[in-house]
């Protein structure tokens, strides 16, 4: 998702007065100021794959508070000013980093908390994150000015690798010991069983493509599966690149995608968990079969709070995508 250099810069600096105000405020009504009433460590993340790895390895040693919880999309989220507050009064602060996490660095200079330590995620990847990747026939979004970009634009959606969430689960055991060393040895061991359980799917993963019939997946909406198809090497085709707020495609998208499910003969078309579904269903009546099914893969960026409530889990929610891809790939 390409956005000019102008509107980034605009909507940073807006939100840098907004992050001081709102902190500054909290500090005079006693906000800022708030004590752990329990002593637990404070831990604040932004979507939900973070929350469930965070609860996973430190269990209930730490109070936890989930940001985006209300189904909101990572790429259009505003932190509020309460949101400043729980971030600037909170022992850890884990988010994914990127062109969408741009006001964190605002936030966090401005919340004098010399104990807050900060985990950019995208960061802990180094070599591993992605960038965007405009893909034959995707429907690019229109640009909103002629500068030319700062820097990389990285594929966000770094949760949706198996290999990742073992790599990063082991960043986020380190800060919670280095918050709270006395439960060095819960976080560390919890971690340890977590990543095995986490590199087990991985492997259930490989074994399921490997004897697939089917090399290639095709979605008739945004497409976050970047880094899952890149670790099983997977082909792909969508309409739109995983962050774009794009809401309609264009008759050469829809026709693309279409041919394309001919010419391989593919027997699924897949949605997210946002669609309302009509895009795949024209992509379907374009096709000369009209028959193909349309399955949804769970892409874990518009779970809400009450998904944490009745218990859903990162592990089981890409367990049941497994199940869905092997229907698609036979």
């Amino acid at each position: 998702m390409k956005r000019s250099t102008v509107i980034i810069r605009v909507l940073c600096t807006v939100l840098a007065i907004a992050a001081v105000c709102a902190v500054f405020c909290a500090a005079f009504s006693g906000c800022a100021s708030e004590t752990k009433s329990d002593g637990k460590p404070s831990v604040v993340v932004t979507v939900f794959p973070i929350y469930d790895w965070v609860k996973q390895i430190a269990g209930d040693r730490v109070d936890i508070t989930l940001l985006l919880d209300s189904g909101v999309d990572l790429h259009s989220y505003q932190p509020s000013a309460d949101d400043v507050v729980k971030i600037s009064t909170a022992d850890l602060f884990v988010f994914v980093g990127g062109e969408s996490d741009a006001w964190v660095d605002d936030i966090v200079a401005g919340a004098k908390n010399d104990d807050l330590i900060p985990l950019d995620l995208i960061d802990e990847l180094g070599d591993r994150a992605k960038e965007e990747e405009i893909k034959e026939g995707m429907q690019a979004e229109e640009e909103e000015g002629e500068e030319e970009e700062e820097g990389p634009e990285y594929d966000e959606h770094i949760w949706l690798s198996l290999k990742n969430a073992s790599v990063l689960c082991g960043a986020i055991a380190e800060k919670l010991c280095a918050i709270d060393p006395d439960g060095s040895d819960v976080y560390n061991g919890a971690a340890s069983d977590y990543v095995s359980k986490l590199d087990e799917l991985d492997k259930e993963y490989e074994k399921a493509v490997g004897e697939a019939k089917i090399k290639t997946v095709l979605f008739g909406d945004r497409f976050p599966f970047r880094y899952l198809v890149d670790d099983y090497g997977l082909d792909y085709y969508a309409a739109y690149v995983g962050c774009s707020a794009e809401s309609e495609a264009s008759f050469e998208t829809v026709a693309f995608l279409a041919a394309k499910v001919d010419e391989l003969n593919l027997p699924a078309i897949f949605q997210i968990e946002t669609a309302n579904g009509q895009l795949a269903e024209t992509v379907r009546a374009a096709t000369e079969k009209k028959d193909q099914k349309i399955l949804t893969l769970d892409s874990l960026q518009s779970s809400v709070k009450e998904d944490v409530e009745s218990g859903k889990s990162y592990l089981e929610t890409m367990r049941k995508n497994l199940e869905v891809l092997k229907e698609a790939l036979g």
